[in-house]
């Protein structure tokens, strides 16, 4: 089989069909190499035509609590107030990078969650 780009859902299915029956191949063999290769092109392909973008940071904040059983006030305490954690959860008031750092610090959430990375769909 000639590797070549993966463009079209036909390809991305010949490639996968081709990987499932390299699996065993030996390390070393033109196999492998052809398994290794074809494994790259598709994990791109894939990466590209179904990427997972990171939540919504109110979502992010929002699945944290419900994940660990916190409350509102248990953010309050994290970012300030009362106020201040019911205006960031109804979306009345955006993140601060200030609340970003100590959300993270406290929480562990990931910053990538927190500030939102990526371009997301309307």
């Amino acid at each position: 089989m000639a590797i070549h780009p993966i463009r079209t859902e036909a390809d991305h299915h010949a490639a996968l069909d081709r990987i499932e029956a390299l699996w065993d191949a030996q390390t070393g063999t033109p196999e492998h190499d052809d398994l290794e290769v074809l494994a790259i092109l598709v994990s791109a392909y894939e990466q590209k035509r179904w990427s997972i973008l990171p939540p919504d940071p109110v979502e992010a904040i929002k699945f944290h609590m419900e994940q660990n059983a916190f409350r509102q006030k248990d953010l309050a305490r994290v970012i300030g107030s009362e106020s201040r954690a019911s205006e960031v959860l109804n979306r009345r008031r955006p993140l601060t990078v200030q609340m970003i750092k100590s959300i993270h610090a406290a929480w562990s959430v990931p910053l990538e969650s927190l500030i939102g990375v990526g371009e997301r769909a309307a």
